[in-house]
């Protein structure tokens, strides 16, 4: 920006790992730190500059990422959605018909994705902690645009599974791409309402998807079957939309284009305070054990896993549970527009609300309500009642706020990238198996009902606020013991200390955010 002004406060040195900004030399901590962040040499930059200008050329930074690099978050996750979703919307078309499923082979396909995200989750992660995160997701996007396209090349139930396992491994990059990218380019403050944007777009993709699959679904004297369609035009929309980001999406704030250099030095000093650095390559092995050791990250886990299980039931049977309440096919590919308005609004509400101090994981549970409530009236209100029964089915999309707010957990509650990569693997494993298993509730023999289901989901939500609950209850102990033994330092040296790839348990300045 022409109107962001360089004064540094002294032409000095670039100080060292644990200098100050005129060079002073602190004494490095019992652990050797071998690999530092990718940040660090920026944080130190800022160190040259007036905290005020800082502080002001801040806001003017932060605008730029809001309008340039969050939309482009919000439209790969939009597109990565509504490949997602192709299947739910071309089964209203004749697609068990067409390609001779019997029994549950429809629940065994949708669960086919997420049993290519489970095995994708930890190469994935690794990944994305070695190699740039925008070019490689904008590979990764192009190669699930392929995939996408070729399912209209498929006439049988074990090449439809074989293809959705393809396609949920290379997806399985999308989800911890995105989180990483809002955690190194926002600040812990405003993570939560960034990231319920960039999630709340499944909403919108919900409506442009049944949208599409309603107009496609007019289609008359094609050579393929309309719910072919539906994969070949997603397909060419996300081979686009590959083009783009591969192009434009940063890395992070190290190497953003559309940051000056002087911006990206006020954008790494932006989230400095929050104290988890940006990125290094390293992998520690006394990180991932500590990951696998400290209790709080099985809390996160079989939270992650109860949300996973409503999600795979909510987006694989949407337009299955709609159709059973006597709409045709193209009423049906409609009617699911307004459960992507409903996601829309209740990701924004709730993301606003956890930006407010200690409302984090009061916004989690607030946002199972809705779902619950809804659950509730499909398994009580008569059949007869129709709209209610979809009004019902609607706020089932609400589900999209809290499971974009326990991926977060790990952005600013684990410290350390080897742990927080390992804890994020593992959540995005297990999210994954929650999905495998959530069309299984619902039986064949139970439609139109699906009592069982809705009863285990009901049940899946009151483990998740209740694991959440718990787990709030230990961070603020954590927080409260820390307090009381005074570990405080200045800013300056907190704020470095998260540049030295300390873990959560390591840094007795980190707080747990609740």
């Amino acid at each position: 920006m022409a109107d962001i002004e360089k004064t540094p406060q002294a032409d000095t040195n670039t100080p060292s790992l644990h200098g100050s900004a005129t060079g002073d030399i602190a004494i490095l901590h019992e652990r050797q730190v071998e690999h530092i962040d990718i940040g660090l040499g920026l944080y130190q930059k800022s160190l040259q500059y007036d905290p005020e200008q800082l502080a002001r050329d801040a806001l003017k930074v932060r605008r730029k990422l809001d309008w340039l690099v969050l939309p482009m978050l919000c439209g790969t996750y939009l597109i990565s959605f509504l490949d997602k979703q192709t299947l739910n919307y071309s089964n209203a078309y004749g697609l068990q018909e067409d390609t001779h499923m019997k029994g549950d082979n429809y629940s065994w396909v949708a669960s086919g994705q997420y049993f290519g995200t489970m095995l994708g989750a930890y190469p994935a992660n690794w990944a994305l902690q070695r190699f740039p995160v925008g070019r490689l997701l904008g590979i990764m996007c192009f190669v699930w645009g392929i995939v996408c396209m070729l399912q209209a090349a498929v006439f049988n139930f074990g090449g439809f599974m074989a293809i959705r396992i393809v396609m949920g491994f290379v997806e399985a990059c999308v989800s911890p791409a995105c989180v990483l990218l809002t955690m190194s380019l926002w600040t812990r403050e405003e993570q939560p309402w960034r990231s319920n944007f960039w999630i709340g777009t499944n909403g919108v993709a919900s409506m442009i998807g049944a949208l599409l699959a309603w107009g496609l679904g007019h289609a008359t004297g094609l050579a393929v079957p309309n719910w072919k369609l539906i994969y070949l035009v997603v397909g060419a929309m996300t081979l686009g939309w590959a083009v783009v980001i591969t192009l434009y999406l940063p890395d992070g704030p190290h190497n953003a284009k559309m940051l000056t250099e002087y911006e990206r030095v006020v954008a790494v000093w932006r989230i400095s305070k929050n104290k988890t650095g940006v990125k290094h390559s390293k992998l520690l092995p006394y990180q991932m054990k500590e990951a696998l050791l400290d209790p709080k990250t099985y809390l996160v886990l079989l939270s992650g896993s109860a949300l996973g299980i409503l999600n795979g039931s909510v987006t694989t049977f949407m337009s299955t549970l709609i159709k059973g309440f006597g709409f045709d096919s193209l009423k049906t590919s409609l009617m699911q527009m307004p459960g992507g308005a409903v996601e829309v609004v209740w990701c924004f509400s709730f993301g606003y609300i956890s930006t407010l101090e200690n409302m984090m994981g009061a916004s989690l549970l607030l946002g199972c309500v809705p779902g619950f409530a809804g659950l509730v009236g499909l398994l009580t209100i008569d059949r007869t009642k129709r709209y209610s029964l979809l009004a019902c089915a609607w706020i089932q999309s609400a589900l999209g706020s809290p499971i974009v707010l326990n991926w977060q957990i790990p952005g600013f509650n684990v410290s350390g990238h080897s742990k927080r990569t390992v804890v994020q693997a593992m959540q995005f494993a297990t999210f994954a198996a929650g999905n495998v298993v959530g069309p299984h509730l619902f039986l064949p023999r139970e439609a139109p009902k699906y009592k069982s289901a809705i009863t285990g989901l009901l049940i899946c939500y009151c483990i998740a606020m209740l694991l959440q609950v718990i787990y709030m209850g230990l961070c603020f102990v954590e927080n409260r013991r820390r307090d009381a033994k005074g570990y405080r330092a200045q800013t300056e040296e907190e704020a470095r200390e998260g540049f030295e790839d300390r873990t959560d348990l390591e840094n007795k300045h980190f707080r747990y955010r609740i």
